[in-house]
């Protein structure tokens, strides 16, 4: 198990260093050997030696560490808080929050995600991951009213490979004249949204700006006693019509395309790597032909950051099949690493 004071070496570059700091599960920050401190994941290093390779005083900053450690009094637990309750909130309201370390480059940091019980109602809740058709249950427990609760946290590298994020909810009170009916909630992130500072909203449960969902879905018996019956025909039929994903054209000489598997198929279920690959670099070439014969003079594909096989793959074909036009890295303030834009016409 690696941790901080360990000494290092690097897989995939010259060189080494000592472990700063266990930023999460998948990523360490390293103070390689001329002082800087290096982001790195996990599976990317070699422990070489333990704590008693350090410099000596390296050495002894640790054995002092440790023994004011064993020597701290133990701290008495505290009591639990008591629940806050604020009039007209009975209603239950419950957000998921992502909540960045760093506002000003919020993937660069870590991402913190919370809980936010904005209600007088009590929560027992269990959060858990969906991935390959398996449940993983992360954190279960009760919340009180009007608080919030810290679940986990994710690094950039984590953001291409999210997992579909359930909730199972159950909200009650001291004292009511109803019991609520408890909820099941699924929520799948696109990865992108991190990218974008305007995706980032300030809210009242947190200093720094956060993106934010809810996971509680209006009073459907309310919402369908205000329709009148040519919306409930309309909604219908949008409802039977096939869901299309389209390009989303920011100007009018600038097309966007998220290449992003979940943003081109509804389902992946038994499909390969490859062939999921496949799709994604036949949606490429589709688009860029297309924006050729329509005269667009920039085109956005994004790809993500993961591990590198679709930015390289596009890429590729890019030098090979289409070497008239010029390519380059998108804007970072827009869409961090994980975008690649082609000029295709000059101003």
């Amino acid at each position: 198990m690696i941790k901080s004071g360990d000494k290092v070496r690097f897989l995939n570059a010259v060189g080494g260093g000592i472990v700063k700091s266990v930023i999460n599960k998948t990523m360490v920050s390293v103070e390689d050997e001329n002082g800087f401190e290096v982001p790195i994941l996990i599976s990317q290093v070699v422990i070489v030696d333990d704590t008693l390779s350090m410099n000596p005083q390296r050495r002894s900053n640790a054995i002092r560490a440790s023994v004011k450690a064993e020597e701290a009094p133990v701290k008495k637990e505290l009591p639990a808080a008591e629940p806050k309750y604020v009039a007209g909130k009975d209603a239950p309201v419950l957000f998921f929050a992502c909540v960045p370390q760093d506002e000003a480059n919020p993937v660069e940091g870590e991402l913190k995600v919370y809980l936010v019980n904005d209600s007088n109602n009590f929560v027992l809740y269990n959060y858990s991951h969906l991935k390959d058709k398996v449940f993983k249950s992360v954190e279960s427990g009760k919340m009180n009213p009007n608080s919030k609760r810290y679940l986990e946290s994710f690094s950039r590298f984590d953001l291409s490979d999210l997992p579909e994020f359930q909730f199972q909810l159950l909200f009650f009170r001291e004292e009511s004249a109803k019991l609520e009916t408890p909820v099941v909630k699924s929520l799948r992130l696109n990865p992108t949204k991190f990218y974008r500072l305007g995706s980032y909203e300030k809210t009242k449960y947190f200093n720094q700006n956060v993106i934010i969902y809810s996971l509680l879905e209006p009073d459907l018996k309310n919402e369908m006693a205000k329709l009148s019956e040519s919306d409930l025909t309309q909604k219908t039929q949008d409802k039977d019509e096939p869901k299309l994903i389209v390009k989303r054209i920011v100007s009018p000489d600038l097309v966007e395309i998220d290449l992003h598997i979940q943003e081109l198929l509804e389902d992946t279920n038994g499909m390969a790597n490859h062939e999921m690959l496949e799709v994604q670099i036949g949606r490429f070439r589709n688009e860029l032909e297309t924006a050729i014969v329509n005269g667009t003079r920039r085109i956005v594909f994004i790809h993500g950051i993961g591990n590198g096989t679709l930015k390289q793959e596009l890429r590729k074909e890019l030098t090979s099949k289409f070497k008239k036009y010029y390519f380059q890295d998108a804007s970072f303030k827009e869409y961090g690493y994980g975008a690649t834009m082609v000029i295709l016409k000059n101003a």
